[in-house]
């Protein structure tokens, strides 16, 4: 098979992990926006955004794990890694988990605007060149899976930090 095609395959593997991040920080700082909201919880929303992305990159570093097993090689590592510049961005979201990265959301943002512009360049350049409609149709289906992971795993995230808010707030209370 062709080189290009698995570039190609790996483009829209980071696409499907990365690219709906950016739509999805979006809606959530717009959420958070509303005067309604409390002002604490409009802080726990948005902090939790990062630490969503990274479990993004924790789960597409699974993935890259798993495309390895069990031939922990050197040329199955060099086959895997036919766009490395990209493959390695990719993994360095998983650096949001860190506390410090983690307290400024735009840097996650940022981070993802690389696979969101790898996907409007994709819809560019078959969209103006009256190209095939079925490599459009492909990438919107992968942004539509990209947005669903980045928004489970954001709720999971959220939910978690709400729990750990609930219990942390439980034993404030009950020790005098």
């Amino acid at each position: 098979m062709d080189s290009s095609f698995f570039a190609y395959l790996q483009q829209l593997e980071l696409i499907a992990f990365f690219s709906g991040y950016p739509l999805l920080y979006t809606i959530v700082l717009s959420i958070a926006g509303k005067e309604s909201l409390r002002n604490h919880f409009k802080k726990r929303i948005v902090a939790a955004l990062p630490f969503a992305y990274a479990l993004v990159a924790t789960l597409y570093i699974g993935l890259q794990l798993k495309n390895l097993y069990p031939h922990y090689s050197l040329e199955n590592i060099q086959e895997l890694f036919a766009q490395p510049f990209l493959k390695i961005w990719g993994i360095l979201a998983f650096l949001f988990w860190i506390p410090a990265l983690s307290k400024r959301p735009v840097f996650s943002l940022l981070h993802s605007l690389v696979f969101f512009f790898l996907l409007l360049k994709d819809l560019i350049i078959h969209s103006a060149s009256g190209g095939d409609r079925l490599v459009i149709k492909n990438d919107m289906k992968v942004y539509t899976d990209s947005l669903l992971v980045n928004a489970c795993s954001f709720i999971a995230v959220a939910f978690i930090s709400f729990i750990f808010f609930l219990l942390t707030s439980k034993k404030k209370n009950s020790h005098p």
